[in-house]
């Protein structure tokens, strides 16, 4: 029985040999939602010359990403590329970046090509990958979808093939969101890793940066390309303790939710780890306390332009504007608390599964405004808490949680799973 390589793997040799090929075949895909608008930023001559350069670099064929086309989140500078942050008034208001941030200079050092600057939510505020500037990003796969936010451009590349990976930024949910919706993999880093220098922060406090893809087998490498994680040390004879959410908390899901649920649930079981279930009441919370501390610290990154953005994400900067001090104070003591009874889960087990979203798909057109409070209740938990998370496809995906710093255990333990499906898809 021969398992088929991961996506990564599979494009490695022709992108070793030929970049300029793998380039010109991302680009002959760009932007091929039926919304055309996967990319904000797009420079064709631009990508093409950096896979000439590299082409000229054949010594540099060992770095991780080298030749592979990959799509940035347009709330990254890359030189000489105006930064949007989503939004016609930053796009008309910000000059072109002069130097690459932290993120694409990473990915230009693992050899990437880097394919453009992809849509997303207004400001990253947002969970539907809904933007009136540019209009809804749709799924490549599915135009009666939307992709989900705020990284929608990110998970759309990835489903249109114009990038095999592409950099997003999860919030308050931004990658699990999409990636869960598009059947994608994802991979949100825990609080603190990498470094926001040259990006465009929405909240500080609970800012990420991480990964979209196709395939579990490629989070890790992604993730050693930027972050340089190092693989984790696993005791082979201790077993794997995974803790499934259960409880009033699915009542709110539809029964699709629940199918990959129970479907994720027998794969992790034949994974031989050890399950059990988990009923946090403590994240009923979540959201309300979420909410607050994030509009108080968007509406002080964006004072003086509120009226600039669409109504809706206007009306949350207002309201965080308004924020008492001693109401403050209160949210974020109510934070820390959540935060230390969510740690204290993974004393009990070494991962939590749970729905990344509780519904199956967001009909493009549709009233989409009480979807925000649903996904953002699955969502806001490892936010508070600033844990890491994977996402495991299907439809919908479903969100794995570590312990914060417990990255590479995590990506170990999805790569594990990733080879199980592929194994069992190939027999």
């Amino acid at each position: 029985m021969e398992i088929e390589p991961s996506p990564i793997e599979a494009l490695m040799p022709d992108a070793a040999s030929d970049p300029e090929r793998v380039a010109d075949h991302a680009l002959a895909r760009i932007n091929g939602n039926d919304s055309r608008n996967s990319y904000l930023t797009v420079d064709e001559t631009w990508t093409r010359d950096q896979a000439g350069r590299l082409a000229g670099k054949q010594g540099d064929t060992d770095k991780p990403l080298y030749g592979l086309p990959i799509a940035l989140k347009d709330c990254f500078d890359l030189e000489g590329f105006v930064t949007t942050a989503g939004s016609r008034f930053y796009a008309r208001h910000n000059v072109p970046a002069s130097e690459d941030s932290w993120v694409a200079a990473q990915l230009k050092a693992a050899g990437a090509i880097i394919t453009g600057k992809t849509h997303m939510q207004m400001l990253a505020y947002g969970i539907t990958g809904e933007n009136r500037d540019y209009g809804d990003c749709l799924q490549p796969e599915d135009s009666t979808s939307l992709t989900g936010g705020s990284s929608s451009g990110s998970a759309a590349a990835v489903q249109e093939g114009s990038a095999i990976a592409a950099i997003g930024t999860d919030t308050g949910g931004s990658i699990r969101a999409p990636a869960a919706l598009c059947g994608l993999a994802g991979y949100r880093a825990s609080l603190g890793m990498g470094d926001w220098r040259g990006g465009t922060h929405l909240a500080q406090s609970f800012d990420t940066i991480g990964w979209l893809c196709r395939d579990l087998r490629d989070l890790r490498r992604l993730a050693r390309a930027l972050f340089h994680l190092r693989d984790a040390v696993h005791d082979k004879a201790t077993q794997l303790r995974v803790a499934v959410l259960s409880g009033r908390m699915l009542n709110d899901c539809d029964a699709p939710v629940l199918a990959s649920m129970a479907a994720w649930k027998e794969l992790i079981k034949r994974a031989g780890t050890d399950i059990n279930e988990i009923q946090p009441d403590l994240w009923a919370d979540a959201f309300s306390i979420y909410a607050p501390l994030q509009a108080v610290e968007a509406a002080r990154l964006h004072a003086g332009f509120f009226d600039e953005f669409e109504p809706v994400i206007a009306d949350r900067l207002r309201w965080g504007a308004s924020l008492k001090p001693a109401e403050i104070i209160e949210w974020k003591s109510r934070h820390q608390s959540l935060a230390r009874q969510t740690e204290a889960l993974f004393a009990q087990a070494d991962f939590l599964l749970l729905p990344a979203v509780p519904m199956q798909r967001l009909v493009a057109g549709e009233d989409q405004s009480a979807q925000r409070p649903r996904i953002l209740h699955f969502t806001t938990p490892a936010s508070l808490a600033g844990l890491p998370a994977v996402v495991l496809p299907g439809h919908p995906g479903l969100q794995l949680l570590a312990a914060h710093g417990d990255d590479s255990r995590l990506l170990a333990f999805a790569t594990r799973l990733g080879v199980i499906l592929a194994t069992e898809s190939a027999s």
